[in-house]
């Protein structure tokens, strides 16, 4: 293999470069970036990024000098366009091809957008130029909405918040995240926006981005000087149309995260087969993408010695003073048990169940030897039963 081209310059494709690298790579790598900037990290966007703490200086993953030791083809700030498979070539959008022999894809996502011209006042927070054009609109006296109470969205409105901005948070569910994290721990996470003063309003959908706000189904007018669109994302596989790859829900690929032969997917964009929880995801976490950057390397160096990429899925969120910790696959979970701790005191320890196994964890202000023991069950695959024992009620 003489030529690898990564297309992303994101978590996962950094992590793919260097993974090449460090096992023994010696030929071509080439490194494809739609923004200008070198690979950073896109957690802070919604935290130290848009609260003031950080600078742009502090999120670039590496110094200019480590991407300089790991010799890249580097193609910043130009988009690939096309990929011919037959060819194993990729278009970018300067006019040029760029041939390889071995592909890894990590595209990552795009912000979904509502309809409507909100100009200026309309945004997203994905890059972090989006992030530094929120933050210059926040502040004491200024007005800002957030369409759709996720992970992002819950996180702008407690930094905002914070910044002494009014917000109102705008969120379809009965109840933010219940299907992520189930209505108890949802229900905790709304109450500590109502707590800090966020006016939360849930049940009600929105319509359009309009001038002075936004505008609900009802047609009621929710005003605003700034708003934050943050319903969730769409896989970045514009690109990849007509390629022949499989296009769903993401970048399909196999339990090995391989697309086609020599092709691999990482980050965000890829669906996988995870043969740990025995079904298909898409895991849109920075440490899944760093993990997967790595695995996917590994396998695309040695196709003889793959092996599957089985993660126990992490991620954490960052909301006023607590921060949330989940290990496992929580969504279509069917049960969950508080085992350690009180909801209300935002100090506790949630275990979650698919069929008769523990499928994840969550934590919020417990310390990390009691994580890390519930982490191990969830890695196991441990039998509810075992794992919960005595919390079940009798009978069961």
């Amino acid at each position: 293999m003489k030529q690898v081209v990564v297309v992303g310059g994101s978590a996962a494709g950094l992590a793919a470069a260097e993974t090449l690298r460090r096992e023994g790579y010696e030929g071509t790598l080439t490194l494809i970036g739609e923004e200008p900037y070198h690979p950073y990290d896109r957690p802070p966007l919604s935290k130290q990024i848009l609260g003031g703490q950080w600078e742009p200086d502090r999120v670039p993953l590496r110094a200019p000098a480590d991407l300089d030791a790991l010799g890249l083809d580097l193609r910043l700030g130009v988009a690939a366009t096309g990929l011919d498979l037959a060819g194993r070539t990729v278009a970018l959008a300067d006019g040029a091809r760029v041939p390889y022999d071995g592909l890894v894809i990590a595209t990552g996502v795009r912000p979904r957008r509502l309809p409507g011209d909100g100009g200026e006042r309309a945004h997203v927070l994905r890059t972090l130029d989006d992030a530094l054009a929120l933050r210059d609109r926040l502040g004491p006296g200024r007005r800002l909405a957030v369409v759709g109470a996720g992970f992002l969205g819950a996180e702008a409105a407690a930094v905002a918040r914070g910044l002494g901005t009014e917000v109102t948070l705008l969120e379809p569910a009965p109840v933010p995240l219940a299907p992520a994290v189930g209505e108890r721990v949802g229900r905790m996470l709304a109450q500590a926006h109502h707590d800090h003063g966020v006016d939360l309003r849930t049940g009600v959908a929105v319509a359009e981005v309009a001038d002075g706000g936004v505008r609900l189904t009802d047609g009621t007018l929710v005003e605003a000087d700034e708003v934050l669109v943050a319903i969730g994302s769409v896989p970045n596989t514009g690109w990849l149309e007509g390629s022949g790859l499989t296009l769903g829900d993401g970048l399909e690929c196999d339990e090995y995260s391989a697309a086609a032969p020599g092709v691999y997917g990482a980050g965000d964009v890829a669906r996988w087969h995870n043969p740990l929880f025995g079904t298909a995801m898409r895991i849109e976490h920075r440490t899944n993408a760093t993990e997967q950057g790595m695995a996917v390397a590994r396998n695309l160096l040695r196709p003889d010695e793959r092996r599957p990429f089985a993660p126990v899925p992490y991620f954490w969120s960052d909301q006023y003073d607590f921060r949330i910790q989940a290990h496992g696959y929580l969504r279509g979970h069917e049960e969950v048990a508080v085992v350690e701790g009180e909801l209300e005191e935002r100090k506790f320890l949630a275990v979650y169940r698919s069929g008769d196994r523990v499928a994840g964890v969550l934590a919020v202000g417990m310390p990390p030897k009691a994580v890390r023991t519930w982490r191990q069950a969830v890695a196991t695959r441990a039998a509810w039963r075992d794992a919960v024992g005595e919390l079940l009620p009798e009978g069961a």
